[in-house]
């Protein structure tokens, strides 16, 4: 059955519903706690097979707070997986995004749900648009921070958390320890659904930005405040509007990150098991 989204209700405290939520998920998975999560955007979807073995895959909308996904290239399910070392990861494939118009609390619950089933590291990947022009579609970034264009926050009333080095320099070594070629940029945070355009692209630009998309930021928040540590990887897709000349399209970007799928997938996957 679905759950009724009780994230709606703003007298609800979001964390008791994560707590909820980690509860159904060792419920349904047998495995009281799980150490790393992953949120697997479009084009990274199939480094969940190459982790380890999955042990068992549950539609998202069985767990409390989440909801059936709105968006093509996202599957909807929660999949625990068994590393090779005896660690479990919680892959995440039921992102709710902040254009959906559900609110921040059902943006950011995924990772409030992965941080209450004792998950340490939250790797959060995305596809997106790239600023640096040398950058072609199907290249892999590393996240080094954001720039927040939402004009919104997961944290409510006077919550005060450090966002310095909020995307982990020491998880982005590990990455580069698997692949020194690896380039990392400022990802910027965007409402959407819409696409950027030209001049908002040369204002992130001019701000510090590199990466243009619509999620992960107020994820990373989230995160940061429950005390995870933080991966932010983007999969440029194509490069952003005004950079390329041709009109964008969600099409591109699922068409481009079919087509670099296999090899940012072993990539992620060696990167987690470095860790």
């Amino acid at each position: 059955m679905e759950y009724e989204n009780l994230l709606d209700d703003p007298s609800a405290d979001p964390f008791e519903i994560a707590r909820h939520a980690a509860e159904r998920i060792a419920e349904l998975t047998g495995a009281e706690r799980h150490d790393i999560a992953l949120t697997l955007g479009s084009g990274w979807g199939s480094a969940a097979d190459l982790l380890g073995e999955t042990t068992h895959s549950i539609p998202a909308y069985e767990v409390p707070g989440f909801s059936k996904p709105a968006l093509e290239g996202h599957v909807g399910t929660l999949r625990s997986i068994l590393l090779p070392d005896g660690r479990r990861a919680l892959v995440i494939g039921a992102r709710t995004h902040y254009y959906e118009g559900h609110g921040v609390r059902r943006v950011v619950h995924s990772v409030r749900t992965a941080a209450a089933t004792g998950a340490s590291v939250m790797i959060l990947t995305n596809g997106a648009g790239g600023i640096k022009e040398h950058w072609s579609p199907g290249t892999p970034v590393l996240i080094s921070d954001h720039i927040n264009l939402t004009a919104d926050s997961p944290l409510e009333g006077a919550t005060f958390v450090d966002l310095t080095d909020l995307y982990s320099s020491r998880l982005r070594g590990v990455a580069r320890s698997i692949d020194p070629g690896l380039d990392d940029g400022v990802y910027v945070q965007f409402r959407g659904p819409h696409y950027e355009t030209p001049a908002e692209v040369q204002m992130a630009k001019a701000i510090g930005g590199h990466i243009c998309g619509m999620s992960t930021a107020l994820e990373a928040i989230a995160a940061r405040q429950s005390g995870m540590e933080i991966l932010g990887m983007s999969l440029i897709t194509n490069l952003a509007a005004g950079i390329q000349q041709t009109p964008l399209s969600h099409e591109e970007v699922i068409e481009a990150g079919r087509a670099a799928e296999a090899r940012i997938s072993r990539l992620l996957a060696d990167i987690v098991h470095a860790l």
